[in-house]
């Protein structure tokens, strides 16, 4: 059998029947970045609303096109406002930890 049969035959297992081949990491990103906008918007701390920036471009580049939007904008916008919140009340550079 030629590999072009075999590529023609071959029909990739849809994520309705087999939700196990769904990819979690767009929730995951999510919930962190809420996580991180939450703990930089109260605890004042710059370096959490940097990853809660960073985990929800992850979330966004890891989402499918057919999924609701409404609550990864929410995150990216709280993500947002928790950076721009923290630097309102502090407009000093970040600090080093060490």
């Amino acid at each position: 059998m030629c590999f072009s049969n075999l590529l023609r035959l071959y029909k990739p297992p849809s994520t309705e029947t087999n939700p196990t081949l769904e990819d979690p990491t767009p929730d995951y990103m999510n919930l962190l970045g809420m996580i991180f906008s939450m703990c930089g918007l109260m605890l004042k701390l710059k370096w959490c609303a940097w990853i809660a920036v960073y985990c929800s471009f992850i979330s966004f580049a890891n989402s499918r096109s057919s999924e609701d939007t409404k609550q990864m904008m929410s995150s990216f916008m709280l993500s947002i406002s928790a950076v721009v919140m923290s630097y309102l009340q502090n407009p000093q550079p970040m600090s080093p930890p060490w």
